[in-house]
């Protein structure tokens, strides 16, 4: 059994915590990162943002539910209209997992096979039986690290661990965007009545953000990272709207480029997460990468002009610089910082003053939730309405 098999989680500072390995036996590299969602570990797999990150689950045990095919979020596999409406099973994007202990009896009503399957299936590298408090503790202190698992043959000497994993470039400044985004274009058609139409930039898109596009009655073109305003004056859309994923922001000139040439044509634009990095870089503003960023479904943010508090799901680990509630100067008119993080300030939104255009960093399509901020998918179809544009029949 894996359970058995020796496995090490290796730091770059030369941390290493000992265990057993978890899915496949081998070797994985990645920035290792921490979330404290207790429920969504399948959603979390299988999120595209997660891209060459280790990720360690503050949860105690993994693996309750097992996995089914209705929750995954990544949307390589089937991109069709009753994959997004009824759910798929998911790649996983994760670079590797680290648990504490794994629930070897799956219970789920929708349960298809064990978690364990999965990532042998996926080729996907993990370690259990290690002190997750101890190796999240360590990452809170010292920021995200690069890192690796090991297991079975894989492992060497404690210096030749350390030097592939040091070995690996650094999260900052890589381009992976691209990695994850669709390579063709493709179409997902409303639910009911047509409404309006949209182009979605997939920067690395969850299954559920469409979803609640086409069951408010979007047409929705899913487009690559490196589209080109010329390519969606041709698609003759209503708004633009720009997805999650992973990468640094700087690195993503392509779409920067295109989110400035949609403010300049005062063209509706909505982002989240990664989009919310675009959408700020377009309107001046620079972005930093964090100690060990926001990932989690429990993270409060503030809107400024309500005072309101919402609970909020997470994975970033870049930022846009600013101030809570800071007004400042673009190009295309006056915005606000419109939401942040009460527990460090962190940007979690940004707004023109005109209503035009507006992001926000976390995620209102949250599986497996909260779902406070649910209603910001409501708040693009009506800028939408208001911005007079008829839809495409």
């Amino acid at each position: 059994m894996s359970e058995r098999i020796p496995a090490a989680l290796v730091l770059e500072d030369g941390r290493i915590f000992r265990g057993h390995a978890f899915g496949t036996v081998g070797e994985t590299l990645g920035e290792a990162v921490f979330t404290t969602g207790m429920t969504g570990y399948q959603e979390t797999l299988t999120d595209p943002s997660y891209r060459r990150q280790i990720v360690v689950s503050t949860a105690p045990q993994i693996g309750n539910t097992g996995w089914n095919l209705v929750d995954g979020e990544s949307m390589t596999a089937e991109p069709t209209n009753d994959a997004v409406r009824n759910g798929m099973r998911g790649r996983i994007y994760v670079a590797g997992y680290v648990i504490r202990d794994y629930a070897h009896q799956p219970c789920s009503w929708r349960l298809d096979h064990a978690l364990q399957d999965e990532l042998e299936e996926q080729q996907i590298v993990g370690i259990q039986n290690v002190d997750t408090r101890a190796i999240v503790r360590h990452l809170r202190t010292k920021g995200s690290l690069l890192a690796g698992i090991f297991s079975g043959d894989s492992i060497t000497s404690e210096d030749e661990m350390l030097e592939k994993v040091c070995s690996q470039p650094p999260a900052a400044g890589q381009d992976l965007a691209s990695e994850v985004t669709t390579q063709e274009m493709y179409t997902l058609e409303p639910v009911e009545e047509h409404r309006f139409t949209i182009a979605a930039i997939d920067l690395g898109i969850k299954a559920n953000t469409p979803r609640n596009f086409v069951k408010r009655g979007l047409r929705v073109h899913m487009m690559p990272a490196a589209t080109t305003w010329e390519e969606i004056q041709e698609l003759n859309v209503d708004g633009l709207f720009f997805s999650n994923g992973p990468g640094d922001p700087i690195t993503a000139t392509a779409p920067i480029a295109l989110a400035n040439a949609a403010l300049e044509n005062e063209m509706p634009l909505f982002g989240i997460c990664f989009g919310n990095q675009i959408f700020g870089r377009a309107l001046g503003l620079d972005t930093y990468k964090m100690k060990f960023g926001h990932r989690g479904i429990n993270i409060p943010v503030k809107d400024h002009q309500t005072g309101r508090i919402a609970i909020t799901s997470q994975n970033h680990g870049f930022a846009l610089e600013g101030e809570p509630g800071m007004e400042f100067d673009t190009p295309y008119g006056r915005a606000l910082i419109s939401h942040s993080c009460p527990n460090d300030d962190t940007v979690e939104g940004v707004k023109l003053l005109d209503g035009s255009a507006f992001s926000v960093q976390y995620h209102p399509e949250a599986c497996a939730g909260p779902h406070d901020a649910n209603y910001l998918f409501d708040q693009f179809v009506d800028l939408l309405e208001s911005h007079g544009k008829k839809g495409q029949k």
